[in-house]
């Protein structure tokens, strides 16, 4: 045999054919395998293999780490022919928490940092996966998911993750193909949860019903993101121009100088740039109002310290900033992933939701094809080994005559019309199956699998049921990883207030029974209230009803005793002096007419493990998370439904794990644990709390501690102190015990209230006589005891408001007493300042 020339195997072509042809297999590889991700889960390819390849080594939350180098060559070994930096530097964004909203890898060592440090080499670091890389895995060994051969043909791997978590949307993506580019910002869980919901309930709805759920991207790194028209345009076409800003603070020095500190950065802006740009226009003389610059960033957070010159315009100096370095950016939104069958593709909002939507049914289907076909596998055989149970004896006879295994088969298949399984379960029985006891076991675990049949087929004929089913599980993650809101939207340039620049400051916010509201600086507070004087600060008729500690980065969340909950902003109360009335109350809140108020609480946030804990006249209670009043609406919202003549009496901050005790005012107190309040909607009713007997009436509630006693104060003023500990722990619903022995001369309870050691108590009457006293001062007495006086009152003056006046709170230092015109000197009286 010839064997051919080498010129003879050279194949002529033109070169522009080869090159054309030899590109777009190039630009093919690229964008399917490399730089795009999948719409269904999410992921590029190097992400889902490295994924999968610590899902096959066990490397699971609660599982020790592993070198980082030993899950790279995992991957290169069997999934990802390519370079092992290309994996690290994959492993490592999506273990950063400023990359990824909901990082997909737990790591232990130096994974880079928000300054733009480079990650330490994988030699040196170990990951695991995290708890919401669980959710992209979930059920993929139930067939969820279709495989393919690996580059070597040796095993498979999975083609899409089953991606119970909508990753797309919540931790975004970014990559540079061939002529093609995506850049994909993360969003909030539980804002992408809401839309999910509703295009499920509404198929037919548009963009714009969706984006009322997801107002707009939400960036692990906070900051602000400045109108709304590019968010608009990039869900509505699938690109669009997003402004973002960092968050910036104005904070006071001494000698009249400001300073700016910033706190939060634009998504992808590295710190040490930002002071490198800062530094270089300071040095290039274009910033002459900047004195210093320094990182004072720590471990509790980022601070950039810019200190002004004296007579510096802050929101000048803060302009030229943002025109000129990157503390405003620009996210180029382009909503580009690869569709089934692998084509690039631009999707808009709700296609976006729709692919998530149908990978889940599909998802949903074959894992309960597969587990219906276990199901069917196992009720199968344990048919068979019940028949053989019941025929034991026969059993036994056949196969001890049976030369062989495969003869004793062969006998019970056709003495009994057995299948092969049946039959090799039979075979594979021990004797210990021969009891009772197993056969009643047998029997209930058939009964127990044909109903999951029944069930399993039921789903599968029913889409409605696979939607249920897929919001249910949903549901599951955004309470598991559902957080609250890090990224401020802005609609407009104009609508970035000064205000927003404020660094935290604490002041008193006090509320008249007039229904007068107003924030006074601390400075302008004294020590102690005179016992019996009315403040200085407030009109004849007129007296302080609520007086707490607020600051400038706290919402007012005000419930009224018909049950509508209202929020404002603690910066948006008018500061006034002592001699101040303030504004009111009502139009702060746009009230419609003049709806009394049950509770007015400041929160600094929402997180989802705190709650509200409600309790209304008639005794109901309810808990409902702090979530669900993040975003109230300007009119209010409903905070519960009362049932008809209730009111809302009183709401406190709960986070379920201490006590609460409710009184009464015939004097009767229960005290059970909050966990026992179930969790609920602000829909929902509540339950019973206490048992009231006739004519009897709710008048407050207190979320104790087990140091702290309850203190009691009458309508008469008489008051006491009594241990918690006295106080047996119950079961909400019932009568209680005694707390306050009432007669004619204490009258009925009026408030209880919890005080710790150096507390205070202030009591003030319909008159606006008040009295302020140490807890020390109040006697500790059993339950079954009626207190001593503690106000002096004039005739039928009753008490109308009991405040605590925290020792948790630092009490501001006495300002000097002036003179009076007389040559004598004026006590300056305190507003009390009650809080937690």
């Amino acid at each position: 045999m010839v064997m051919p020339q080498r010129r003879e195997r050279v194949l002529q072509r033109l070169i522009e054919d080869e090159m054309r042809e030899s590109f777009l297999d190039y630009s093919m590889s690229v964008i399917v395998q490399r730089a795009l991700p999948d719409v269904r889960d999410g992921l590029k390819p190097v992400h889902r293999r490295i994924l999968y390849a610590m899902h096959e080594l066990g490397l699971a939350p609660n599982r020790p780490f592993k070198k980082s180098a030993a899950v790279v060559g995992e991957v290169l070994g069997k999934y990802h022919p390519h370079g092992d930096t290309a994996v690290y530097d994959a492993i490592v964004r999506i273990v950063q928490d400023f990359s990824l909203s909901y990082p997909l890898v737990d790591g232990q060592g130096n994974f880079g940092s928000i300054d733009g440090d480079s990650a330490a080499a994988y030699r040196y670091t170990e990951a695991r996966l995290a708890s919401a890389a669980l959710e992209l895995l979930a059920d993929i060994e139930k067939d969820t998911v279709p495989a393919a051969d690996t580059f070597d043909g040796q095993r498979q791997e999975p083609e899409v993750l089953p991606a119970r978590l909508p990753n797309l949307l919540v931790n975004g993506s970014s990559g540079i193909a061939v002529g093609m580019a995506t850049n994909i910002p993360p969003h909030n869980l539980r804002e992408v949860a809401a839309a999910v919901g509703h295009l499920v309930r509404h198929p037919e709805c548009a963009v714009d019903h969706l984006m009322q759920h997801v107002p707009g991207p939400d960036f692990p790194t906070g900051g602000f993101i400045l109108g709304a028209e590019g968010i608009q345009e990039a869900y509505r076409t699938g690109r669009g121009r997003i402004v973002m800003r960092a968050r910036v603070q104005k904070e006071a020095r001494r000698g009249g100088k400001e300073q700016l500190v910033v706190t939060e950065l634009p998504y992808g802006i590295s710190k040490a740039r930002v002071i490198e740009q800062i530094a270089e226009l300071v040095r290039a003389r274009r910033m002459d109002d900047i004195a210093d610059l320094r990182d004072e960033s720590d471990r509790d957070g980022m601070r950039i310290v810019i200190e002004l010159k004296r007579g510096a315009k802050s929101r000048a100096v803060l302009n030229l900033l943002y025109r000129h370095t990157y503390l405003q950016a620009t996210f180029g939104a382009i909503l580009l992933a690869l569709d089934q069958g692998g084509v690039p593709h631009e999707f808009n909002l709700k296609e976006l939701i729709e692919r998530y939507r149908d990978h889940r049914l599909e998802v949903i289907r074959r894992r309960s094809r597969f587990e219906l076909e276990h199901a069917r596998a196992e009720a199968h055989v344990t048919r068979g080994l019940l028949l053989a149970l019941a025929h034991m004896d026969a059993v036994v006879v056949l196969i001890r005559k049976a030369r062989d295994r495969e003869e004793a088969a062969s006998g019970l298949r056709q003495r009994f019309e057995l299948s092969a399984e049946q039959a090799d379960a039979i075979l594979n029985m021990r004797l210990a199956r021969l009891t009772a006891l197993e056969r009643q076991e047998l029997r209930e675990k058939l009964d127990s699998l044909e109903n999951r049949i029944a069930e399993l087929e039921r789903l599968l004929a029913s889409e409605q049921q696979q939607l249920d089913l897929l919001l249910g599980e949903l549901e599951e993650i955004v309470e598991r990883f559902g957080d609250a809101r890090r990224t401020t939207i802005v609609r407009a340039e104009a609508d970035f207030a000064v205000e927003d620049l404020v660094a935290r400051e604490e002041f008193v916010i006090a509320v008249s029974h007039a229904g007068y509201i107003q924030r006074v600086p601390l400075s302008l507070y004294g020590r102690r209230v005179s016992g019996g004087k009315p403040p200085a600060t407030e009109a004849r008729q007129d007296f302080l009803e609520r007086v707490f500690l607020a600051s400038t980065r706290d919402t007012l969340l005000a419930f009224s005793r018909e049950g509508q909950a209202y929020a404002i902003s603690a910066r948006d109360v008018p500061e006034t002096g002592r001699s101040g009335r303030g504004r009111s109350l009502a139009q702060l809140l746009k009230l419609e007419g003049r709806s009394p108020l049950a509770a007015l609480l400041p929160v600094s946030d929402f997180p989802a493990d705190r709650a509200l804990l409600f309790l209304t006249a008639h005794g109901t209670v309810k808990r409902t998370t702090l979530d669900h009043f993040a975003h109230i609406r300007s009119g209010g919202t409903g905070a519960l439904n009362l049932r008809p003549g209730d009111v809302l009496l009183d709401v406190q901050l709960s986070d379920g794990a201490s006590d609460a005790v409710i009184v009464s005012g015939q004097g009767r107190g229960i005290r059970f644990p909050e966990a026992d309040v179930p969790l609920m909607g602000r829909a929902a009713q509540g339950v019973r709390g206490m048992r009231l007997r006739r004519g009897d009436h709710a008048v407050g509630i207190v979320v104790v501690r087990r140091e702290a006693s309850l203190c009691m104060v009458t309508r008469h003023g008489f008051a006491k102190r009594t241990p918690v500990s006295d106080y047996p722990v119950q079961r909400r619903g019932g009568l209680g015990v005694t707390a306050l022995q009432v007669t004619e001369r204490t009258g009925p309870l009026v408030a209880a209230k919890e005080l710790l050691a150096g507390d205070e108590l202030m009591v003030i009457a319909a008159s606006g006589a008040a009295a302020r006293l140490p807890a020390d001062r109040l006697p500790l007495q059993g339950r079954a005891t009626q207190g001593r006086p503690v106000i002096s009152l004039a005739g039928s003056d009753p008490v109308v408001e009991v405040a605590r006046v925290a020792h948790e709170r630092e009490t501001p230092p006495e300002p000097p007493e002036p003179s009076e015109p007389g040559g004598g000197t004026k006590q300056l009286e305190l507003i009390a300042v009650a809080g937690e």
